[in-house]
């Protein structure tokens, strides 16, 4: 009998997509809290960390779409061509999506008036992908070690 197929990522790759995430997070998380507990966002003057902030999430969003590229070359067909996981693997490709459109847009479309917004939404779907991420990541599916 032949074993359950396996549609993990190498390790590589896994260290990679787990790398970007937890830099990507890391670094717009602190931006959020120090933007808006200390710097501008909070009526002052920008805080000194807040371009540092910005310029490692600006460096991570590369390795993010380069993680986004290595799920996407084989993971994405080989697990939707086993029927894995398919509801929380086409949620991270839509977040992906979104989240790269939405730093796009803020790094050179938006007007100035809807930054917050936006900038909000951004970070409310990269916390989502995180999480659903993290939870894609940890399950298992039936007869599978």
């Amino acid at each position: 009998m032949r074993p359950e197929p396996d549609n993990a990522l190498r390790p590589w790759q896994r260290r990679t997509v787990v790398g970007a995430a937890w830099s990507l997070l890391l670094s717009g998380a602190l931006w959020l809290a120090i933007h808006h507990l200390w710097g501008a966002g909070a009526g002052g003057l920008p805080h000194p960390l807040e371009a540092w902030l910005m310029r490692w999430h600006g460096l991570s969003a590369p390795a993010g779409l380069f993680a986004l590229g290595i799920v996407a070359a084989g993971h994405v067909q080989g697990g939707w061509r086993l029927g894995l996981q398919r509801a929380s693997g086409l949620a991270l490709c839509a977040l992906g999506a979104a989240l790269a459109a939405s730093g796009y847009a803020l790094a050179y479309l938006v007007p100035e008036g809807w930054r917050p917004g936006v900038g909000w939404g951004h970070a409310a779907i990269g916390a989502l992908a995180f999480g659903v991420g993290a939870a894609h990541a940890r399950r298992r599916p039936a007869g599978s070690s």
